[in-house]
């Protein structure tokens, strides 16, 4: 992974107070392991903005996330959008199983998280286990909020009696999202410090 790390870097060369996201992530990882890899290792992004994986490594379908924004926490993981559930009927039973469908498609999750404390940039390097986030397939999504029309549903995901996470269905923009996921319960893969420039 030290590849990746070593990338990061290279990209604050260019945007120096901009940490990378989307698709500058996903050239970046997908660079790493062309770097990384053997010859007989292949390595296949897949079409942008596409609802599957974001690359396929060694037939390992991963896909690529980012936590970059200046009020990431160090210890909880916010996960924006795990994908888009905006099709009718909008059941919570339907919603979880356009969720399961979706990570089906996917072996692991890779993300990159910023935590921010100027004028250092903490990095955390994460593999998301799918198996924790197959357990929104044992929530029981209520609806939320104020909102008039569809409405959003919520619920907290469970292990063993604990609170794991919340899921998050927006009735507005049909995205399933997360929250409080907790950096212990994922794999950390590396972590290092960048000075930020002026």
């Amino acid at each position: 992974m030290f590849q990746i790390r070593n990338l990061v870097r290279s990209h604050h060369l260019i945007y120096p107070q901009v940490p990378p996201q989307g698709i500058y992530f996903e050239a970046l990882v997908e660079h790493a392991f062309r770097l990384t890899r053997t010859p007989f290792t292949p390595v296949q992004p897949t079409a942008r903005n596409q609802p599957t994986h974001d690359l396929v490594v060694a037939n390992a379908r991963i896909s690529l996330k980012t936590e970059t924004g200046t009020s990431t926490d160090s210890d909880d993981i916010h996960i924006t959008k795990l994908c888009t559930t905006e099709r009718e009927p909008w059941t919570a039973r339907v919603l979880i199983g356009r969720v399961m469908e979706h990570l089906s498609r996917y072996d692991i999750i890779l993300m990159l998280r910023a935590i921010w404390e100027l004028p250092v940039i903490h990095y955390q390097l994460l593999e998301i286990p799918v198996d924790t986030l197959r357990l929104i397939e044992t929530a029981n999504p209520q609806p939320t909020g104020r909102r008039a029309g569809r409405k959003s549903l919520g619920a907290d995901v469970f292990r063993d009696g604990e609170v794991l996470f919340h899921v998050h269905f927006d009735g507005s923009d049909g995205k399933c999202s997360l929250r409080g996921l907790h950096v212990r319960d994922c794999v950390t893969l590396a972590t290092w410090d960048l000075q930020i420039e002026d």
